[in-house]
């Protein structure tokens, strides 16, 4: 996990992003990027699903799907965290989002039949780091496959300022679900006799 304040250079049908320890190519068909109002965090058996939705006008469309290994959320999350922080020593905390607590939060089902998802985006798109940068009004997160001979970015999205510590929030919540259940599934671990004080006497 990286951040930068650095733009990319460009290098023909492809960029090279630069952060820091790290650097990235840019694939032309991703370089562009896409916007999004929200996200929405699945748990698969060894995947986490993020699906970036843009809710600007009807319908709500997913605009892309990034898969996760389960052990690199956290990073993703730490990443986007400290990201925030130096937003904030910069800019100041971004305006707070108004929140509806007495509507009721729909299902994931219900979700999804409102929202509008492409043939070509069920795969989604695998990723196992993430490059972050900002500016003042939106963040750049640019997820990477870190692979042989050279990582590349996967996704590049945008997320307005105001969106991000809601994205954490969310984020954080579900890791946390993930691994209470995780902890619930793991069987108890046999007691060793030998260190039982209420042996049979000598």
């Amino acid at each position: 996990m990286s951040t930068s304040d650095s733009p990319p250079e460009d290098s023909g049908d492809s960029q090279q992003v630069r952060a820091k320890h790290l650097s990235a190519r840019v694939p032309e068909k991703v370089g562009s990027g896409v916007f999004s109002t929200g996200v929405i965090l699945m748990t698969g058996a060894t995947e986490f699903v993020l699906d970036f939705v843009q809710n600007l006008s009807p319908p709500a469309r997913i605009v892309a799907r990034v898969v996760l290994p389960h052990a690199v959320l956290p990073q993703v999350i730490e990443a986007l965290r400290k990201n925030l922080d130096m937003y904030q020593q910069k800019f100041g905390p971004p305006p707070e989002l108004p929140r509806n607590e007495s509507q009721k939060r729909p299902t994931v089902q219900e979700l999804y039949d409102e929202l509008k998802l492409p043939d070509e985006m069920l795969a989604g798109t695998y990723a196992n780091g993430l490059m972050i940068s900002h500016g003042a009004s939106e963040f750049k997160l640019d997820f990477l496959t870190n692979m042989y001979p050279h990582p590349a970015v996967s996704t590049r999205v945008y997320l307005a300022a105001p969106q991000v510590p809601r994205v954490v929030e969310s984020l954080n919540a579900t890791y946390q679900q993930f691994q209470q259940r995780v902890q619930r599934q793991r069987p108890p671990q046999d007691e060793d006799p030998a260190a039982d004080p209420s042996g049979p006497d000598a």
